[in-house]
């Protein structure tokens, strides 16, 4: 089987394009080195822990091995950093792709399409057509963090080129991405969507339980902080069980924790009891879960902006919107007015199905779920999201008073 090739899209370093008439050393300069799976900048990247998310991998290794199935924010470099990772390892490929880049020095200026048919797609299938087993090169291209990407329209792109030019034909490609749900992938993968027939999703928030890993995850890493504090009792299962429980089934919840807990310079066992204890009244300094608040900032500013950018949610105040609908079902999760999502965006004045804009950027975080009704109802992923917009010290700016909703 070929090797796995990676690149990641959340880190791009792009290169100013200058005068070469060497095609190899022209493409390189249009990589992204820190997105290559193999990167310094890439060291103690986060990765499964050994024997978790074990369903998950496996189903991506099936994937890998069926032969039977058709700088890193900017799309720019991917398919450059592609086609250098196929070429580094591989003398034939290698020599085709520089001369494709030998006869047209503009090939980085043009549209994605044409650069994955003529960098990839063309010098694969003139080895087909003499006769190399296609399987002894890399054939599994993973794109980590495709949300990450500046601009929706350039994932779109990026996602139809893929389609348009990898996943026909009998190319060996096997792609896998990685990204939150937001938009461009979302409408993709829909029953609609140009790529519904031809992927095979693997929704994390809703299809596995990773309690079972988390807990392995805990174990394992608070069992190497023993070594460091001389003390094996610094922790109890009972402690262990009380953060997958916190966790609410999100893998980020228990890393961020166990990154502030295992602070060097500072104790295991003082820092566990104070992710255990802290809440955000109690007036310490302590701020355990910075990194996940600052996750959600991003991820709520993003939305913020994204929705009154349009004409005519100009006049429209997203965060209190969104405030509203929170606030119905803050409460264990049962609509506080007995109201479905869809018939509060009507009172609210959003129109029918007025929830499904406002709430598009946020499909990392929550669905809008629909049992048996056709009215939807909002439910969050994590309860650290809704405990995270109910208090001003950690929502910041992002904060609505309850007086106000």
């Amino acid at each position: 089987m070929g090797s796995l090739q990676c690149i990641d899209a959340n880190h791009v370093t792009i290169h100013p394009q200058t005068e070469s008439v060497d095609g190899w050393q022209l493409l390189l300069k249009h990589t992204a080195p820190n997105a290559l799976h193999n990167s310094h900048a890439r060291y103690d990247v986060p990765k499964c822990d050994e024997d978790t998310r074990v369903e998950v991998t496996n189903e991506i290794m099936k994937e890998i091995e069926n032969a039977t199935d058709p700088s890193r924010n900017t799309v720019n470099p991917v398919v450059p950093t592609i086609a250098y990772q196929l070429g580094s390892d591989n003398t034939e490929v290698r020599r085709l792709i520089k001369a494709a880049v030998d006869k047209d020095n503009l090939i980085f200026s043009k549209s994605l399409q044409h650069q994955i048919t003529t960098l990839i797609v063309k010098p694969f299938e003139h080895l087909d057509s003499e006769g190399l087993d296609l399987d002894t090169v890399p054939y599994a291209i993973l794109i980590d963090g495709l949300d990450e990407c500046r601009g929706e329209d350039s994932q779109a792109e990026l996602l139809t080129a893929i389609r348009e030019c990898l996943l026909v034909g009998h190319l060996p490609f096997r792609i896998f991405i990685t990204s939150r749900p937001e938009w461009a992938i979302r409408t993709a993968l829909a029953p609609a969507g140009y790529l519904h027939a031809l992927a095979y999703h693997i929704q994390l928030s809703d299809k596995y339980d990773a309690s079972g890993d988390m807990c392995r995850y805990l174990q394992r890493r608070f069992r190497a902080l023993s070594s460091r504090t001389g003390n094996p009792h610094w922790f109890t299962q009972n402690d262990i069980d009380r953060l997958v429980s916190a966790a609410s089934g999100q893998f980020v919840y228990v890393a961020m924790a166990f990154n502030y807990i295992s602070e060097r310079r500072s104790s295991p066992a003082e820092r566990l009891k104070i992710v255990l204890n802290w809440t955000p009244h109690d007036g310490r300094k302590a701020r355990p879960f910075e990194a996940l608040d600052i996750l959600y900032t991003n991820i709520l500013s993003n939305a913020k902006n994204a929705y009154e950018a349009v004409d005519t949610n100009s006049d429209r105040d997203f965060l209190l919107l969104f405030g509203t609908h929170h606030l119905n079902i803050a409460r264990g999760g049962i609509p506080l007015w007995s109201l479905s999502a869809n018939a509060l965006s009507m009172l609210l004045g959003l129109g029918a199905g007025g929830e499904e804009d406002l709430m598009s950027d946020l499909r990392s975080l929550l669905t809008l779920e629909r049992d048996n009704s056709s009215d939807p109802t909002l439910r969050l992923y994590h309860k650290s999201f809704s405990d995270f917009l109910a208090e001003e010290s950690r929502a910041k700016a992002l904060f609505i008073p309850p007086s106000r909703l």
